[in-house]
C-alpha cells in the first residue's frame, strides 16, 4: 500500500495503542489519561478477541473521557467481518458522550491489504454518535464477499466537520450515498476511488451531487483521488460549482494526464485556492510548468511530487496509488 501509514496523531492527539490484556505493567495505572490520547485498538496475533479486547478497554479506561478512537485489526487470526465490531461499539456509544474523532479500520498493508478488509455497512456506527466531528473509514474493495463490503446509508448527521474514505475500490453506490447525505458542518471530504479490479466503479455522474456544491455549505476541502478516471474528475471539476468555495483541492494519487491538467488550466479560476495537491501523477514536464506557473502567480501551493513517465504511444497502463 502507498500512501497509508499508522497516523501518529489523530483528531489532534497523539496516538496510543492501548496494550494487550497480557502485558505486564498495562493496567489502568500506566496507561494515559482518558482525554490525553487517541485511543487504538488492536488485536494481536492468537491474542484475545475483539469483545474481550473491547471490555478490557472499557474496564481499564473512563469511556466518559475518551475523545479519540481508531479501530486497528479486529481479528486474532483470521480475518473476520467488521459487523460485529460496528455493533458492539454502537452498543455502547452512550458510554462515550466526549468521542469526536473515529478512525475505522487502522490497519495498513503488513497487516492486511485495503481491499481485503472484510467491512459491512457502517451507517448504524455513525448514526450512534451524534456529536462525531470526525471520521475516517479505511477498506472497501472487491476482494472479499458481498455481505462484508463496505456500505452506507444516507443519513443527517448535523456535527461531522471531516470525513475520508480511503479506499483501493470505492463502490459507486458509497459515493452516492455520501451525495445524498445531509452535512451541514461538514468542511473537509475525501474520497479514494481505487481500481475498477478491486471493486471501485465510481462515475463522475455519482460525484456530481458534491460537485455541485449545494450539499455541503460549508466544504472548504475537496479530495477526489487515488482514481483511475481522474482525468475525467479534472475536468468535471474545472467548472464544477463546488470549487468556488473551497480553500484547498486534491486530486492527486490518481492517473492524471496532460489531458486532465490542461482541462483544469483552461477551467474556471483556481487562483483563490491556498494549496493544490496532484502529487503521483503522469503529466509531461511541459504541463508541470504551466500548472506550476499559474500556481506561481497566484500564490497557491501545489504539489506535484511523485510524477510518473507515461507514453501513450506505447499504451500502457497507468496506476492508482493504493489500489491491493
Amino acid at each position: 500500500m502507498t500512501d497509508i501509514e499508522h497516523p501518529e496523531t489523530f483528531h489532534g492527539l497523539p496516538v496510543f495503542t492501548l496494550p494487550p490484556p497480557s502485558d505486564e505493567g498495562a493496567g489502568p495505572g500506566a496507561l494515559p489519561a482518558a482525554d490525553a490520547v487517541a485511543w487504538r485498538l488492536e488485536c494481536v496475533w492468537e491474542g484475545p478477541a475483539f469483545p474481550t479486547l473491547w471490555q478490557y478497554f472499557l474496564d481499564s479506561v473512563d469511556p466518559a473521557g475518551v475523545r479519540s478512537l481508531l479501530i486497528g485489526p479486529w481479528w486474532p487470526d483470521d480475518y473476520t467481518s467488521f459487523a460485529p465490531v460496528a455493533e458492539l461499539i454502537a452498543s455502547d456509544a452512550a458510554r462515550f458522550p466526549a468521542l469526536r474523532g473515529l478512525f475505522l479500520a487502522d490497519v495498513i498493508g503488513e497487516e492486511c491489504e485495503v481491499s481485503w478488509l472484510e467491512m459491512s455497512d457502517i451507517t448504524s456506527l455513525i448514526e450512534a454518535f451524534p456529536r462525531l466531528e470526525e471520521l475516517v473509514v479505511r477498506g472497501g474493495g472487491d476482494a472479499v464477499p458481498e455481505e462484508e463490503k463496505l456500505r452506507l446509508r444516507p443519513l443527517r448527521h448535523q456535527a461531522l466537520k471531516s470525513l475520508r474514505f480511503e479506499s483501493g475500490g470505492l463502490p459507486g453506490h458509497v459515493v452516492r450515498a455520501v451525495g445524498a447525505c445531509e452535512l451541514p458542518a461538514l468542511e473537509r471530504l475525501e474520497l479514494w476511488f481505487g481500481a475498477s479490479w478491486y471493486g471501485g466503479d465510481a462515475t463522475v455522474e455519482d460525484m456530481r451531487p458534491v460537485l455541485s456544491g449545494g450539499g455541503f455549505p460549508r466544504l472548504r476541502h475537496l479530495g477526489l483521488q487515488n482514481s483511475e478516471i481522474q482525468d475525467e474528475i479534472a475536468a468535471a471539476v474545472a467548472s464544477a460549482p463546488v470549487v468556488a468555495q473551497l480553500e484547498s483541492l486534491a486530486l492527486s494519487m490518481g492517473t492524471l494526464s496532460d489531458t486532465g491538467a490542461l482541462a483544469l488550466l483552461d477551467g474556471q479560476p483556481l487562483t483563490h485556492l491556498a494549496s493544490l495537491d496532484l502529487h503521483h501523477h503522469y503529466l509531461t514536464d511541459p504541463v508541470m510548468s504551466r500548472v506550476e506557473e499559474m500556481c506561481a502567480r497566484a500564490g497557491v501551493h501545489v504539489d506535484l511530487g511523485e510524477a510518473d513517465y507515461w507514453d501513450p504511444e506505447d499504451d500502457e497502463p497507468r496506476y492508482v496509488a493504493v489500489s491491493e
